[in-house]
């Protein structure tokens, strides 16, 4: 595991979205955004498909893998953040090429858990 927060909250990952990864429920969307990326960043597509909101379209395992191990995730900018809403920049990379995006997300609380619901994007 990485020394470092792949969301880069210039945190160390075992304090910031390790607990997360491991079974502890993010308190805010924000927390849940940025251990999302993380899981992005790390391959733990499990961690993706367990926090999207059941009435939100639901990713393939096989898709949420190949983006995964096809990106390089260089940076993450967070623009904006309400209570359900958080508006981001991700750097990424992909074959050697920018596949950076700026994006509204969505999140909800649903018996007591946040879930990303949705995104919009701003580009």
């Amino acid at each position: 595991m990485p020394k470092h927060c792949p969301c880069h909250s210039n945190k160390l990952y075992k304090a910031c979205c390790q607990p997360f990864h491991e079974g502890a429920l993010p308190q805010t969307a924000l927390q849940l955004m940025r251990s999302r990326y993380s899981a992005y960043a790390l391959n733990l597509p499990d961690y993706i498909l367990a926090t999207t909101h059941p009435d939100s379209p639901q990713p393939t395992k096989e898709s949420l893998i190949h983006f995964s191990t096809t990106t390089t995730f260089a940076g993450l900018t967070i623009l904006d953040s309400t209570e359900t809403t958080v508006t981001f920049h991700a750097h990424l990379l992909q074959q050697n090429r920018d596949a950076s995006f700026t994006e509204k997300s969505h999140f909800e609380k649903l018996h007591g858990r946040w879930y990303y619901h949705s995104a919009a994007s701003l580009e």
